[in-house]
């Protein structure tokens, strides 16, 4: 082969409002270096060719072709309402990409769009005092917002109608996720993709044959982070090695890299012909090589192949590409303009994460800290810190904006480091450079008001970082290298700076009890409280294999189940924790609470009230953030 032809495909679903960043630096990396290289986003391409008048008709025959009795209330509604489903579908998408912003009077207004059962949620916002419900998240002049909102809900609903008449896997994000989601058997994921296609299927199918058709590419690489991605990119890899198996498919991103690190199932290789590990670059730079005659295969780079029949894997140990020489991504061939900005949640730091379309750039390649037992610290994308100075990283920042013409970033790091950040806001000040952006942070001593004050100067509107268990205990066998009250004196410095904060919550953690639980609620009032945070949610602990909980067991209490016999994918472990705490049920205790707080209420009840059980008193004194932000020391 010669220098082949690249193409870089994102696989549904990952987001609606921005492109998930991995083709975008895989293609950069590879032009750079003389590649032919394109990309193209198939999960973007499938929402729009499903939510579109052409992909509704093909909707309703499927449900005209039910038995009448077979028709549920939520299908018979849609197939009632059909003209006014099909008449705005069209312009509803079209707002949400902000083509045709004028439409949100219509749609604000109520008379426009269908409304279906996703409307109700409306109800749960009541006015005491009589007045317009959702005034406290848009006020009296937020029309534009007001009518994303409703929007979304719209879409939601034609997304229900989709599920129930189609296709019971799609969802916006996480589609068929369970088929592959620590799934240590292929069966499940091999019986989808042999029973006949959906309607879902065959749309994917075509968009796949038609990037095909546009590029003419040797080598495919489909570039899978979530699990939730994974039953697209097989059926995307499917489609190709039917109609011409010479193409090389290779299946690469956060998903292999965390959950197929065992990886022994023959199967996987009729679909693709190589899975790589952890970082592109260095094993694609291999197999271009390989691929031309100019490589043994046996000097390939973290990368797992069939042979013989059976799944081998190749490392020579070539180190990786240095982050600061992998280059500037970019988004070339990506439809930036066709992209919806997507309103589910009304909390202004939640809408981040689907509202605009935000650059999306890393600070730094792994984790500074990397010491969190909760943690993938054994892999490459936590492990292995490598960083470039804050002139390259304004460099690349210049070259998105001059490609894109959008100004807003979103840094992915796990943790950005504070010293590199506050390198970067110095070198955007001396360009002179106005800019957007947030990211991820560890809430340590380093954030001082200075510094966030700095950051805020340099264009940071928001950060997230994780308080976790909220518990000084927990805390410290978590290794987070903080505590409660260092937590609250750097969000309220960034609170202070006017930078909105997002608290990352846990529950269930190794030896976490129901007097734990209730405390750290607590916690989490007094901050909301006192302002310190405005954001937050509340995961499932969950043990991975690659974490130091998963890793050492016994040095947090638990000990793991025997794991199932292994093919394909493996990540979370199960466990065994001796308090026999019900997790899941003070789990919808934490997030009712939680819910209320964003929105400002219930911050003066007692936090029991939130409770379904009998939970002990919270041992926190009533006004310890206060006092911590007050005196300097709680």
């Amino acid at each position: 082969m010669d220098a082949p032809r690249i193409l870089a495909v994102i696989p549904p679903m990952t987001q609606l409002n921005t492109p998930y960043p991995s083709t975008a630096y895989l293609t950069g990396f590879l032009r750079a270096r003389g590649f032919t290289a394109a990309q193209e986003d198939l999960a973007l391409a499938l929402v729009l060719k499903l939510f579109s008048p052409a992909g509704l008709d093909a909707v309703r025959a499927l449900i005209r072709a039910l038995p009448r009795d077979a028709r549920s209330p939520r299908l018979q509604a849609f197939d009632r309402d059909f003209a006014r489903y099909r008449m705005s579908i069209g312009p509803a998408v079209s707002f949400l990409q902000g083509r045709d912003t004028s439409l949100a009077w219509r749609i604000a207004g109520r008379d426009f769009l269908p409304e279906g059962p996703r409307f109700a949620t409306l109800d749960e916002y009541v006015d005491p005092d009589g007045g317009d419900p959702l005034a406290w998240a848009f006020g009296a002049l937020g029309i534009q917002d007001r009518a994303r909102h409703f929007a979304t809900l719209y879409l939601n609903d034609v997304a229900d109608v989709l599920r129930e008449a189609a296709d019971p896997r799609f969802e916006f994000v996480r589609y068929a996720e369970s088929l592959a989601l620590s799934q240590p058997s292929f069966d499940p994921l091999a019986a989808a993709l042999a029973a006949a296609p959906t309607l879902v299927d065959d749309t994917l199918r075509e968009l796949t044959l038609a990037a095909v058709a546009r590029h003419a590419p040797d080598l495919v690489l489909v570039s899978a982070p979530f699990p939730g991605n994974i039953y697209g990119a097989f059926r995307i890899a499917q489609a190709i090695k039917a109609r011409n198996p010479a193409i090389v498919t290779v299946l690469g991103g956060g998903f292999a890299n965390t959950e197929l690190r065992e990886l022994a199932e023959p199967r996987v290789f009729d679909f693709f012909d190589y899975v790589t590990l952890d970082d592109g670059e260095r094993p694609l730079l291999a197999l271009i090589e390989h691929l031309r005659g100019a490589r043994p295969r046996e000097k390939l780079v973290r990368s797992f192949l069939r042979a013989d029949g059976q799944v081998r894997y190749v490392d020579c140990g070539e180190p990786d590409i240095p982050f600061a020489e992998v280059g500037t991504p970019t988004w070339d061939g990506l439809p930036l303009d066709r992209y919806l900005s997507v309103l589910d949640m009304l909390n202004p730091m939640h809408r981040l994460w689907s509202d605009g379309r935000w650059n999306k750039l890393t600070v730094a390649h792994g984790c500074y800290w990397k010491k969190c037992s909760f943690c993938d610290t054994s892999l490459d994308y936590i492990a292995r810190y490598d960083a470039a100075d804050a002139a390259t990283l304004a460099d690349r920042i210049e070259a998105v904006i001059a490609e894109t013409g959008q100004t807003g970033f979103h840094f992915v790091d796990e943790a950005a480091p504070p010293k590199a950040l506050a390198a970067l806001a110095d070198e955007l000040a001396r360009r002179n450079l106005a800019i957007s952006w947030w990211g991820n942070i560890r809430f340590e001593k380093s954030f001082t008001p200075e510094l966030c004050a700095k950051l805020a100067a340099s264009g940071c509107i928001a950060v997230s970082g994780g308080l976790e268990v909220a518990s000084d205990r927990l805390l410290q066998l978590m290794r987070k290298g903080v505590s409660v009250e260092q937590v609250a004196r750097v969000t309220h410095a960034f609170t202070e700076a006017g930078i909105l904060v997002h608290a990352y919550l846990m529950y269930g953690f190794p030896t976490q009890t129901v007097q734990d639980t209730v405390d750290a609620l607590e916690y989490v009032r007094q901050l909301f409280a006192a302002g310190c945070i405005q954001s937050g949610f509340f995961h499932r602990f969950a043990c991975t294999a690659h974490s130091p909980v998963g890793r050492h067991p016994e040095r947090y209490g638990i000990a793991l189940r025997p794991p199932p016999p292994l093919g394909f994918a493996r990540n979370d472990v199960r466990f065994d924790d001796p308090t026999g705490v019900d997790h899941d049920r003070l789990g919808a205790a934490l997030n009712k609470a939680l819910y209320n707080y964003m929105h400002g209420l219930g911050l003066d009840e007692n936090v029991r009230g939130w409770f379904d059980m009998q939970v002990p008193k919270p041992r926190v004194p009533r006004h310890f953030i206060e006092n911590a932000l007050a005196t300097g020391h709680a």
